[in-house]
């Protein structure tokens, strides 16, 4: 698609806003959504007039082949205001990448550069409102697409509806946070579609984690698919381990997702001149080193919540609380990173883009 093209998005405004029925200081996690979203459809081999227009529900033929063989990829991400009520996004190419890299991998066409970031700007300045000042508010962005195309045969679509849809959110907080360590189940297996952001993935978890909860867990660290001794994620984010004061945490590959976040904390603990080994994690480590107290944290790192610190885990139905710490990594770095993402620190790492 052309820049002239994409330049020329068509705007059919809201007639009214729900903006005044929202209570923002107490939003429920991506239940609330703005006046607008932007849309554009593929079709006949390219990409057709993209339009931000009100939000709305929207038809789909029964036959979608979203329905029947799951084409469906996502992507999370975050927008800021400042407190010149500037809009500031944190690290937006990184999740355009990762978003064509998974519509590579579930056989979907890629979508233009100029239409995801052009779309995205124009749909946050027109509600820019929504987006709320002060450390702890951000807007959060659900770009997303689906195969639209009619028929079950088992085959990739012809067409294709790809959105972006925008949440008003505030700092993300689950409680006191539990884990299982998967002995059985997997999120993903080598060869498989672990690294994309995928629909399926996520759907694949819920039954598992509904497990643990009923034992009393918040979420499971999963661990690889053939051997079941490496750990990998936790929940649906990326997992460190504090031993001692190196932190340790999986490299990305075919199961394990490339986390921005995860990244982001990496390069920022180096700064900090905190030691950081990229390895595999053992299970048998974990426990090793929660038995020896030598495992001072497990804190897991994702758009939503930036930071989700881990008070303990479940291995073999045996349990093991990890200490209470003052000024912990996990606290440190989600501080740092956050005031970056709020305008709040100097971004030398060149993360931040106005919108």
């Amino acid at each position: 698609m052309s820049t002239t093209l994409i330049n020329t998005i068509e705007i059919i405004k809201a007639g009214t806003t729900k903006i005044n029925d929202v209570d923002f200081d107490n939003l429920h996690f991506g239940e609330v959504f703005t006046d607008h979203l932007f849309e554009c459809d593929f079709k006949n081999g390219e990409w057709q007039k993209p339009i931000i227009k009100p939000y709305a529900p929207f038809l789909l033929d029964p036959s979608a082949k979203v329905f029947h063989y799951g084409q469906a990829i996502f992507e999370g991400m975050k927008a800021y205001k400042d407190d010149n009520n500037d809009i500031w996004l944190f690290r937006p190419d990184e999740n355009y990448l990762r978003f064509n890299n998974s519509a590579i991998r579930m056989a979907m066409p890629e979508v233009p550069e100029d239409v995801f970031m052009e779309g995205l700007n124009q749909l946050l300045k027109l509600d820019s409102e929504w987006i709320k000042k002060g450390k702890g508010n951000s807007m959060y962005i659900r770009p997303f697409m689906i195969a639209t195309g009619a028929g079950v045969i088992a085959n990739p679509s012809e067409e294709y509806k790809f959105m972006i849809i925008l949440s008003p959110a505030k700092s993300y907080y689950s409680g006191e946070v539990k884990v299982l360590i998967a002995e059985h189940f997997s999120r993903a297996a080598n060869g498989g579609i672990g690294a994309a952001k995928a629909a399926g993935n996520y759907a694949a978890q819920f039954y598992p984690t509904t497990l643990a909860n009923k034992a009393g867990f918040q979420q499971i660290i999963w661990t690889d698919d053939a051997t079941h001794t490496k750990l990998e994620e936790a929940g649906t984010m990326n997992v460190f381990f504090r031993i001692n004061d190196t932190l340790y945490t999986a490299p990305t590959s075919e199961r394990i997702l490339d986390g921005i976040t995860r990244k982001s904390l990496i390069d920022m603990a180096k700064r900090e001149n905190i030691e950081v080994e990229v390895r595999p994690v053992l299970v048998s480590e974990l426990v090793e080193a929660a038995k020896n107290g030598n495992l001072k944290e497990i804190f897991g790192a994702g758009t939503a919540a930036v930071v989700n610190p881990i008070i303990g885990f479940s291995y073999k139905e045996e349990y093991f609380e990890l200490p209470k710490i003052e000024n912990s990594i996990a606290s440190q770095l989600k501080e740092k990173l956050t005031n970056i993402q709020h305008k709040l620190a100097e971004d030398t790492f060149g993360w931040t883009v106005k919108v």
